[in-house]
């Protein structure tokens, strides 16, 4: 079968490679699409500890190919949205059963489980309530996601700020109630005058401008700048969730003020197997039933020997792009 191999910086290169060989318990699966992840880039510009080669991809779909014999959930045939680690950029993975879940009708390229569960799980832990003033930090395609999943939560508004026009406009036509062009007006401003404030003495002596602000903010951007603001945007105990991924280097926060603030700090990143798993079963329920739909999303397709291409353009991230994946086998 043909794998792609990330063998230095800015350089794949496809590969003969034997099918894998599959246990009692594992499903082996015909790859027909596999998502470009942010998280991926750092490895192909060569921002990584590890040692090449690489071979990158999780973002994965496909149709069982075989079945192990304790296999009793899945069939040959079934479409499937699977989690696995690497080397989803192939024509074939191996996968436990417990890892796949049906994609039902809904086009393979768009059963994205492993992104749309991390966004799931962000949203849930977040504990967006009914009629929350909410803030999101950045539109790429985790924001457009967290912001799709917020709005099922029944928020009373919706702020999402972006440097890009483009974004905004996107996650107006979504349903974002009010957008903010980053470096043209400030976050903070325009969240703190379109909330309300606490009546007099609820906080004691505690300034009128601490009064307003989001119940949740999202900083999905991973970078640094955002972190300065985000905190300010969020009314004292409100929550703040990072969920973009900071790569490389140190970050810094105002902790002091955030401590003051008694805001909720959340990491919304996630290693634990069981916990991957809950988003991706939610994930693909919201998916496959219709009440989430990506198909908007993804602005990019390219064929596997184009692997090199899907990554490239997601690091130059031209006007028009959200996500960039490659697709194996075309339906």
């Amino acid at each position: 079968m043909k794998q792609a191999v990330l063998r230095a910086p800015g350089t794949f290169e496809l590969v003969e490679t034997p099918v894998p060989e599959i246990g009692p318990d594992d499903l082996l699966v015909r790859v027909a699409a596999c998502g470009v992840c942010a998280s991926e880039l750092d490895m192909y510009t060569g921002h990584t500890d590890r040692a090449f080669p690489i071979r990158p991809g999780h973002e994965v779909s496909g149709v069982v190919e075989k079945a192990g014999a304790a296999v009793t959930r899945q069939r040959p045939g079934d479409r499937v949205g699977i989690w696995v680690t690497e080397a989803g950029f192939s024509q074939y993975v191996r996968v436990h059963t417990d890892f796949a879940l049906p994609a039902g009708e809904m086009p393979l390229e768009l059963a994205l489980a492993e992104p749309v569960a991390c966004a799931v799980n962000a949203v849930e832990i977040a504990d967006v309530g009914l009629g929350d003033d909410v803030v999101i930090v950045g539109a790429g395609f985790m924001g457009a996601l967290v912001l799709k999943l917020v709005l099922l939560k029944g928020p009373r508004r919706v702020f999402v700020a972006d440097t890009r026009a483009e974004a905004l406009e996107r996650a107006r036509a979504i349903g974002a109630t009010h957008t903010i062009e980053v470096g043209a007006e400030s976050l903070v401003d325009v969240v703190r005058a379109n909330t309300d404030r606490v009546p007099a003495g609820t906080f004691g002596d505690v300034d009128a401008h601490d009064e307003v602000g989001a119940d949740v903010s999202f900083e999905v951007t991973g970078v640094q700048a955002p972190l300065r603001d985000v905190g300010d945007a969020t009314r004292m105990a409100g929550t703040v969730v990072i969920v973009g991924y900071h790569q490389g280097g140190t970050r810094e926060i105002p902790l002091g003020d955030w401590n003051w603030k008694a805001l909720r700090v959340v990491n919304a990143h996630f290693r634990e197997v069981a916990t991957i798993m809950r988003g991706m079963r939610t994930g693909m329920r919201l998916l496959t039933s219709g009440r989430l739909e990506i198909g908007d999303l993804v602005t990019h397709r390219f064929g596997l020997d184009e692997v090199g291409d899907a990554f490239q353009i997601a690091v130059d991230k031209p006007a028009g792009f959200l996500k960039s994946t490659v697709i194996l086998e075309a339906e």
